[in-house]
Protein backbone atom coordinates (compact mmCIF):
# COMPACT_ATOMS: atom_id res chain seq x y z
CA UNK A 1 0.00 0.00 0.00
CA UNK A 2 0.90 3.58 -0.97
CA UNK A 3 1.75 6.10 1.79
CA UNK A 4 -0.73 9.02 1.22
CA UNK A 5 0.72 12.35 1.50
CA UNK A 6 -0.73 16.24 2.34
CA UNK A 7 1.40 18.88 1.59
CA UNK A 8 1.13 21.98 3.08
CA UNK A 9 3.01 25.26 1.93
CA UNK A 10 1.52 28.49 1.05
CA UNK A 11 4.52 29.22 -2.30
CA UNK A 12 3.35 27.06 -5.17
CA UNK A 13 6.82 26.28 -6.24
CA UNK A 14 7.54 24.76 -3.10
CA UNK A 15 4.62 22.31 -3.38
CA UNK A 16 5.09 21.54 -6.08
CA UNK A 17 8.83 20.66 -5.91
CA UNK A 18 7.74 18.66 -3.02
CA UNK A 19 4.84 16.99 -5.07
CA UNK A 20 7.70 15.81 -7.98
CA UNK A 21 10.24 14.59 -5.37
CA UNK A 22 7.20 12.66 -3.04
CA UNK A 23 5.97 11.09 -6.68
CA UNK A 24 9.03 10.26 -7.99
CA UNK A 25 9.49 7.61 -5.24
CA UNK A 26 7.26 4.26 -5.28
CA UNK A 27 4.93 3.80 -2.55
CA UNK A 28 4.17 7.07 -2.16
CA UNK A 29 1.49 9.63 -3.30
CA UNK A 30 0.34 13.22 -2.78
CA UNK A 31 -3.68 13.53 -2.58
CA UNK A 32 -3.76 16.77 -1.69
CA UNK A 33 -2.15 20.27 -1.37
CA UNK A 34 -2.73 23.66 0.67
CA UNK A 35 -1.54 27.05 0.90
CA UNK A 36 -2.37 27.72 4.56
CA UNK A 37 -3.73 26.23 7.70
CA UNK A 38 -7.18 25.92 7.33
CA UNK A 39 -6.81 24.65 4.06
CA UNK A 40 -4.70 21.92 4.96
CA UNK A 41 -7.08 20.55 8.08
CA UNK A 42 -9.98 20.42 5.77
CA UNK A 43 -7.73 18.72 3.10
CA UNK A 44 -6.51 16.42 5.67
CA UNK A 45 -10.15 15.96 6.75
CA UNK A 46 -11.11 15.11 3.01
CA UNK A 47 -8.40 13.07 1.85
CA UNK A 48 -7.48 11.35 5.14
CA UNK A 49 -3.81 10.80 4.25
CA UNK A 50 -1.07 8.91 6.32
CA UNK A 51 1.25 12.29 6.70
CA UNK A 52 1.38 15.61 6.35
CA UNK A 53 4.11 17.55 5.13
CA UNK A 54 3.48 21.18 7.13
CA UNK A 55 5.14 24.10 6.73
CA UNK A 56 5.50 25.74 9.71
CA UNK A 57 4.96 29.63 8.46
CA UNK A 58 1.86 29.80 6.69
CA UNK A 59 -0.98 32.68 5.85
CA UNK A 60 -4.56 32.67 7.71
CA UNK A 61 -3.32 29.92 10.19
CA UNK A 62 0.23 28.43 10.74
CA UNK A 63 1.92 24.92 10.76
CA UNK A 64 2.05 24.62 14.10
CA UNK A 65 -1.58 25.49 14.78
CA UNK A 66 -3.40 23.59 11.99
CA UNK A 67 -1.13 20.60 13.82
CA UNK A 68 -2.47 20.81 16.99
CA UNK A 69 -5.61 20.45 14.95
CA UNK A 70 -5.06 17.59 12.97
CA UNK A 71 -3.36 15.88 15.81
CA UNK A 72 -6.27 16.11 18.21
CA UNK A 73 -8.30 13.63 16.02
CA UNK A 74 -9.31 10.23 17.10
CA UNK A 75 -7.13 8.50 13.90
CA UNK A 76 -4.60 11.42 13.25
CA UNK A 77 -2.25 11.21 10.58
CA UNK A 78 1.59 11.78 11.13
CA UNK A 79 2.83 15.45 10.59
CA UNK A 80 6.16 16.18 9.33
CA UNK A 81 6.82 19.96 9.73
CA UNK A 82 8.93 22.33 7.39
CA UNK A 83 10.91 24.97 7.79
CA UNK A 84 13.55 27.59 6.81
CA UNK A 85 14.90 28.16 10.12
CA UNK A 86 16.47 25.90 11.78
CA UNK A 87 15.21 27.76 15.18
CA UNK A 88 15.26 26.19 18.36
CA UNK A 89 12.01 27.69 19.20
CA UNK A 90 10.47 26.04 16.45
CA UNK A 91 11.67 22.83 16.54
CA UNK A 92 10.54 23.28 20.59
CA UNK A 93 6.74 24.00 19.39
CA UNK A 94 7.14 21.32 16.78
CA UNK A 95 7.64 18.53 18.87
CA UNK A 96 5.00 19.92 21.60
CA UNK A 97 2.48 19.87 18.89
CA UNK A 98 2.77 15.72 18.67
CA UNK A 99 4.60 16.27 15.30
CA UNK A 100 6.74 13.69 15.01
CA UNK A 101 9.06 14.79 12.79
CA UNK A 102 11.25 18.40 11.86
CA UNK A 103 12.77 18.83 8.51
CA UNK A 104 14.73 21.95 7.25
CA UNK A 105 13.48 23.24 3.51
CA UNK A 106 16.73 22.99 2.19
CA UNK A 107 17.09 19.09 3.30
CA UNK A 108 18.66 16.91 0.24
CA UNK A 109 15.53 15.20 -1.59
CA UNK A 110 16.72 11.70 -0.49
CA UNK A 111 16.60 13.12 3.22
CA UNK A 112 12.67 14.32 2.62
CA UNK A 113 11.52 10.62 1.50
CA UNK A 114 13.77 9.07 4.12
CA UNK A 115 11.80 11.12 6.74
CA UNK A 116 8.57 10.12 5.15
CA UNK A 117 9.37 6.71 5.33
CA UNK A 118 10.92 6.77 8.92
CA UNK A 119 7.47 8.62 10.35
CA UNK A 120 4.85 6.82 8.20
CA UNK A 121 6.55 3.26 9.83
CA UNK A 122 5.72 4.81 13.13
CA UNK A 123 8.65 6.37 14.49
CA UNK A 124 9.74 9.80 14.74
CA UNK A 125 12.64 11.59 12.64
CA UNK A 126 14.84 13.42 15.17
CA UNK A 127 18.32 14.94 15.43
CA UNK A 128 20.04 13.90 18.76
CA UNK A 129 22.31 16.09 18.78
CA UNK A 130 19.28 19.04 17.99
CA UNK A 131 16.94 17.70 19.63
CA UNK A 132 17.86 17.07 23.36
CA UNK A 133 19.82 20.30 23.29
CA UNK A 134 16.49 22.09 22.56
CA UNK A 135 14.28 20.11 25.08
CA UNK A 136 16.83 20.78 27.64
CA UNK A 137 17.02 24.49 27.19
CA UNK A 138 13.53 24.82 26.97
CA UNK A 139 12.41 22.45 29.90
CA UNK A 140 15.12 23.58 32.20
CA UNK A 141 13.07 26.59 32.86
CA UNK A 142 10.87 25.24 34.73
CA UNK A 143 10.57 23.27 38.21
CA UNK A 144 9.18 19.59 36.76
CA UNK A 145 6.86 17.47 39.11
CA UNK A 146 7.17 14.03 37.88
CA UNK A 147 3.57 12.64 36.45
CA UNK A 148 1.83 9.89 38.74
CA UNK A 149 2.36 7.61 35.18
CA UNK A 150 5.91 7.16 36.05
CA UNK A 151 5.66 5.11 38.80
CA UNK A 152 3.90 2.58 36.36
CA UNK A 153 7.30 2.18 34.62
CA UNK A 154 9.80 -0.40 35.57
CA UNK A 155 13.06 0.08 36.27
CA UNK A 156 14.22 -0.98 33.27
CA UNK A 157 11.30 0.97 30.90
CA UNK A 158 12.61 4.09 33.33
CA UNK A 159 16.03 2.87 31.47
CA UNK A 160 14.58 3.26 28.51
CA UNK A 161 13.04 6.19 28.74
CA UNK A 162 16.21 7.94 29.61
CA UNK A 163 17.46 6.64 26.71
CA UNK A 164 15.05 7.77 24.49
CA UNK A 165 15.35 11.33 25.85
CA UNK A 166 19.41 11.30 25.20
CA UNK A 167 18.12 10.35 21.28
CA UNK A 168 19.77 7.13 21.03
CA UNK A 169 18.24 4.52 18.37
CA UNK A 170 16.86 1.51 19.33
CA UNK A 171 20.22 -0.47 18.24
CA UNK A 172 22.23 2.18 20.75
CA UNK A 173 19.81 1.40 23.39
CA UNK A 174 20.42 -2.62 22.90
CA UNK A 175 24.25 -2.44 23.12
CA UNK A 176 24.01 -0.02 26.27
CA UNK A 177 21.45 -2.56 28.04
CA UNK A 178 22.89 -5.91 26.76
CA UNK A 179 19.54 -6.90 25.14
CA UNK A 180 18.50 -7.48 21.29
CA UNK A 181 16.75 -4.59 19.52
CA UNK A 182 13.27 -7.20 19.83
CA UNK A 183 13.38 -6.42 23.39
CA UNK A 184 14.37 -2.94 23.01
CA UNK A 185 10.84 -2.33 20.99
CA UNK A 186 8.71 -3.82 23.81
CA UNK A 187 10.18 -1.89 25.97
CA UNK A 188 9.48 1.28 24.00
CA UNK A 189 5.87 0.46 23.01
CA UNK A 190 5.33 -0.33 26.62
CA UNK A 191 6.67 3.02 27.64
CA UNK A 192 4.45 4.81 24.60
CA UNK A 193 1.44 3.07 26.44
CA UNK A 194 1.74 3.47 29.84
CA UNK A 195 2.98 7.03 29.39
CA UNK A 196 0.07 7.81 26.62
CA UNK A 197 2.50 9.31 24.14
CA UNK A 198 2.20 9.14 20.85
CA UNK A 199 5.75 8.02 19.97
CA UNK A 200 9.37 8.77 20.47
CA UNK A 201 8.84 12.67 19.92
CA UNK A 202 6.56 12.97 22.86
CA UNK A 203 8.68 10.60 25.06
CA UNK A 204 11.81 12.74 24.76
CA UNK A 205 9.28 15.62 25.44
CA UNK A 206 7.96 13.84 28.45
CA UNK A 207 10.98 13.16 30.32
CA UNK A 208 12.62 16.65 29.71
CA UNK A 209 9.33 18.24 31.21
CA UNK A 210 8.93 15.98 33.95
CA UNK A 211 12.19 15.48 35.74
CA UNK A 212 13.04 12.28 34.66
CA UNK A 213 16.08 13.51 32.78
CA UNK A 214 17.51 16.67 34.06
CA UNK A 215 19.42 19.62 31.47
CA UNK A 216 23.08 18.69 31.66
CA UNK A 217 22.83 14.85 33.05
CA UNK A 218 24.19 12.38 31.16
CA UNK A 219 22.85 8.82 30.37
CA UNK A 220 23.30 6.69 33.40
Amino acid sequence: MSIRIVIADDQAMVRAGLKLIVESEPGMEVVGEAPDGIEAVAVARRTRPDLVLMDISMPRMDGLTAAKQLLDWPDPPKVVMLTTFDTDENLYAALRTGSSGFLLKVSPPEQLLDAIRVVAGGDALLDPAVTTRVIASFAGRHDPVPPPQLADLTPRELEVLHSLARGLTNAEIAARLFVGEATVKTHVARVLMKLHLRDRAQAVVFAYESGVVRPGTAVG
